[in-house]
């Protein structure tokens, strides 16, 4: 049977599995996976099992509500999550369900936000890191004449009082509490105006709580001064190991008690610096050490795809305490690598072709799951046999949609970048492709900048491919997945040698026999956004773009992002009133006079990180400029619409960057 065209309507069919787990024996894998219904446009999750050694996975809880984050006990006879079944306009609350069989019940009803859920080592109580509901907001909730009107006012005195994809914060901080796993009883260890308390881990022995806390005079204004903590299992007095100055998380604990590993970069403002793994002893007796400093390695699992979201887990200990295994972002890939605890014995486990993340082990330290996606692929659960070496894929979500989908071919190409650097890109050829014809092009540019593209899904690329648009894509300096000196490229100044790589990626695929050079057309999103508009003032070389979620205006955006000042370390860490010439210059609306590109602006208004009017400045200039332009507007929707919005919206997005180019650069006797 012939295969059909992807389409952007094919977004409510997509199930996304998350939270994969393995079962301290190593049998049975818990995840949870959600799926979208249509007529109400709500997304709901469910647990479900996938058995290790043969047969289907099976549906472990049902209804209409978000079941997630599955923690097996360390016997497996029961597994914690999170959900709202109870109550859909409150946050979600703590959930026991027998693995054997048997109704799920709520453990606890602590009025405040559970994130991070941890069984101690005897099974008998559950870590959870809370951020209770401000007094005054439960004060309207049981309040009905208070709980129909809207927030009188919101009153802050901290930096950081808004976060995008989540809304206003509260004043309450994240702290950690203890839950009582018969009765429900709950304690909370730590509560402090300032302080957050995060990534915590019980010891082995259940006597000890490791923790990363920035309790600095003032964290918001200094962000990158994490510290490790350890304070008695009941609470108490915490005790701060020594650590270098730099951003902290995903502790653990070794098995035996002496070690503490974590993922952190070293300094102050230098967020291009690798992500290392770090281990340090819990007595102090040798200082914090980077194993993986030597290697120029990123240890994590980000890759940008916008079907589900590659999650980078703690690092893995061997039960020995020896041998640690974690992810590395490289050429477009998450691999799986281990290292020895002393830096030495550096050995890749599951290498190059995807992205492995969501990473759990076993207690014999024998097996390990996790999530597997590739470029045809989101997200399929995989088990690694760590002493044979095999892998095996255990799951087919999505495949009764994918297998009945022609998705075209990608290639993938390195190229030399204009100062002879190598660089990493993937050309997407349409469905019945012929190198005989001419066809129009989209170079996408992905955001961060310190990210990667790569061989992870991404519906947006097969669904304008669809269109018989060749898509490209690739991996310019300033990102991940190739060394720190890559990602350094363009601290300070974006613009610059991003921009040059670019262009010579356009430059490269201009030379396909196959590629129309005059209905080439560009488009990316957030930093991608940034770029495309810097593109359209520097080069007329594009016959259309599409800017989305942009950055357009350094000078605005500082103080009005979620991230407020803390982006002007990427303008040498001088604030505007300091550097304003600077801002302006490496700012794309100083240079929009000179565009003539026909231009979609694409912004959302609840966007926290780049605020509307950012991209709002590049519609009005466009207008007055005489420059073809429209701008789509989509309510409510915070920065990561095209990853996590509201589908209908982000069909709708689809379908106008689909109509925007298909204006310019297609034929209508070409469109499928």
């Amino acid at each position: 049977m012939a295969k059909r065209y992807i389409t952007a309507e094919d977004l409510y069919q997509f199930q996304v599995p998350s939270g994969t787990t393995i079962s301290p024996d190593g049998k049975n894998i818990i995840l949870s996976l959600q799926r979208v219904e249509k007529k109400s446009e709500k997304k709901y999750s469910n647990l479900w099992l996938v058995p290790v050694e043969g047969g289907q996975p099976r549906q472990f809880t049902f209804g209409d509500q978000s079941d997630h984050h599955p923690v097996w006990s360390p016997d497996g006879s029961q597994i914690a999550f999170l959900s709202n079944r109870q109550n859909k306009d409150k946050p979600p609350v703590l959930y026991l369900i027998p693995f054997h069989g048997g109704e799920a019940r709520p453990l606890t009803q602590l009025e405040g936000e559970i994130g991070e859920i941890l069984w101690s080592p005897n099974g008998k109580k559950i870590l959870c890191t809370v951020r209770k509901i401000d007094k005054e907001v439960l004060q309207r909730q049981k309040d009905p004449a208070l709980k129909e009107l809207s927030t009188p006012a919101r009153h802050y005195d901290r930096l950081f009082y808004k976060l995008d994809g989540y809304g206003y914060l509260p004043h309450e901080r994240w702290h950690l509490w203890v839950v009582d796993a018969a009765t429900g009883k709950t304690t909370q260890l730590t509560d402090h105006p300032v302080w957050d308390e995060n990534f915590p881990d019980w010891s082995p022995d259940g006597k000890w709580i490791a923790f990363i806390s920035n309790r600095s005079d003032d964290p918001d204004s200094n962000p990158d001064l994490d510290d490790i903590f350890l304070m008695p299992a009941n609470g108490g007095e915490a005790r701060r190991l020594q650590t270098p100055p730099g951003n902290k998380f995903s502790l653990r604990f070794s098995p035996d008690g002496k070690w503490l590993a974590y993922y952190g970069q070293e300094g102050i403002g230098k967020g291009f610096k690798n992500i290392g793994l770090w281990v340090i002893p819990t007595d102090e007796s040798h200082p914090a050490k980077n194993l993986t400093e030597s290697y120029d390695l990123n240890v994590s699992a980000w890759t940008i795809n916008d079907i589900g979201g590659a999650v980078t887990n703690p690092p893995l200990w061997s039960p020995d305490s020896q041998t640690l295994y974690f992810p590395v972002t490289l050429h477009g890939s998450s691999i799986l690598m281990k290292i020895g605890r002393d830096g030495g014995g550096l050995e890749t486990i599951l290498g190059e072709g995807g992205v492995f993340h969501t990473h759990s082990l076993d207690r014999a330290g024998s097996r390990i799951a996790g999530l597997w996606g590739t470029f045809q692929d989101p997200a399929q659960v995989m088990i690694l046999d760590l002493s044979s070496g095999s892998q095996r894929v255990l799951t087919r979500f999505n495949r009764d949609l994918l297998d009945k989908v022609d998705l075209g071919e990608i290639e993938e190409v390195w190229f030399k970048g204009p100062d002879h650097n190598d660089l990493q890109g993937w050309i997407l050829k349409p469905s019945q492709f012929d190198p005989q014809k001419k066809y129009p092009s989209i170079m996408e540019i992905h955001g961060g900048p310190l990210t990667q593209y790569g061989k992870l899904f991404m519906h947006e690329f097969y669904y304008l491919a669809a269109q018989g648009f060749v898509v490209y894509f690739c991996n310019p300096r300033g990102g991940r997945g190739y060394g720190e000196q890559h990602a350094a490229a363009i601290h300070g100044n974006w613009g610059d040698r991003d921009y040059a790589d670019l262009m010579a990626w356009a430059d490269f695929i201009a030379q396909k026999p196959y590629i129309d050079t005059t209905r080439m057309g560009v488009t990316g999103g957030s930093y991608g956004g940034y770029m495309t508009v810097w593109i359209i003032g520097h080069t007329q070389r594009f016959r259309s773009a599409v800017t989305q979620r942009c950055v357009s205006n350094f000078i605005s955006m500082w103080g009005s992002s979620d991230f407020n000042w803390v982006f002007q370390r990427e303008l040498n860490d001088k604030p505007p009133f300091e550097a304003l010439d600077y801002y302006w210059q490496r700012s794309p609306i100083a240079h929009i006079g000179n565009a003539k590109t026909p231009t979609l602006v694409i912004h959302n208004e609840m966007d926290l990180r780049c605020p509307i009017e950012q991209g709002e400045q590049v519609y009005v200039a466009l207008k007055r400029l005489g420059v073809d332009t429209e701008m789509v507007r989509f309510p409510e929707e915070f920065h990561g619409l095209s990853r996590g919005g509201r589908t209908d919206r982000r069909i709708l997005r689809l379908n106008h960057i689909a109509r925007w180019f298909k204006k310019y650069l297609l034929d209508e006797q070409q469109s499928h």
